[in-house]
């Protein structure tokens, strides 16, 4: 029998009002909140990674997520006159299609490890957006679209550098929940392309940062390779360990295996 996990007895007692459980089989929590009829999931070993790399702080944040995901489901869902508060998010493509109650999310094919999603932004969380609410809101599918794209160019996107191995890294990560979403401003990225030295590639392990490289030697390509994984196993919202080469305009996964990075096998 599997020892008893510190984590989850946790939960069991900070949400003592809701209704939890646990799926020995596949590792993972159930919290439902009974008075909505909804619930949320959640991986027990990625919960204790957290928990064993930060401790409290990373239990916090759990709790944190937990109550700010609740508290979005208690608020009612509107897109009159929040066109600016709508939003596109990165997630990977294992990321279900539609809500636990059968309703079908509004997505897009992005890349090979990603899709696109659309939120409703509520303040500390959001809420992602389905059919059935834009056809109750009356807004068609491309105006919303249209709209979460204009809001994404126009989010600010600092950039923090460090040089290892002869090769610059930029990180984008504000922690306004968009920030791998900012991988969708084209614009900028051409921007970015055209004024690094080398090859640009980007990875997006988690909803809350985007690494942008500028790969000068083979070295580089393992540098993010490494660091793009950790982050991955950092996140509390995961997307892809797999970074991406950008070449005119495109978004290729490439799989680092080796130090050295053949220019032929980019972009395959």
């Amino acid at each position: 029998m599997a020892k008893k996990s510190k984590v989850l007895e946790r939960i069991k007692q900070q949400f003592s009002d809701h209704k939890v459980s646990f799926d020995e089989d596949n590792q993972q929590i159930r919290i439902e909140h009974e008075q909505l009829g909804k619930g949320l999931t959640l991986d027990l070993p990625r919960l204790e990674s957290k928990y064993e790399n930060k401790g409290e702080d990373g239990f916090k944040e759990t709790v944190n997520y937990i109550q700010e995901t609740f508290r979005a489901m208690e608020k009612q869902k509107s897109l009159s006159g929040k066109e600016q508060m709508i939003f596109p998010v990165v997630r990977s493509t294992s990321f279900p299609k539609e809500t636990e109650d059968g309703r079908a999310l509004i997505s897009e094919e992005h890349t090979a490890e990603t899709r696109i999603y659309y939120a409703l932004d509520q303040g500390e969380t959001y809420a992602l957006i389905d059919e059935d609410l834009l056809e109750r809101e009356g807004m068609s599918e491309q105006r919303m679209k249209e709209a979460a794209r204009f809001n994404i160019r126009s989010l600010p996107a600092p950039l923090k550098a460090d040089d290892v191995a002869g090769n610059r890294f930029y990180f984008v990560n504000t922690n306004d929940g968009y920030d791998a979403s900012r991988i969708l401003n084209e614009a900028w990225l051409k921007e970015m392309s055209a004024s690094i030295d080398g090859e640009l590639a980007l990875a997006v392990p988690h909803q809350d940062v985007l690494i942008l490289a500028d790969v000068q030697n083979e070295h580089g390509y393992d540098v993010l390779g490494q660091m793009t994984f950790r982050f991955f196993g950092d996140g509390r919202v995961p997307i892809t360990a797999l970074p991406f080469m950008y070449e005119e305009g495109k978004l290729d996964p490439i799989f680092i295996l080796a130090r050295k990075k053949p220019k032929q096998d980019r972009k395959s």
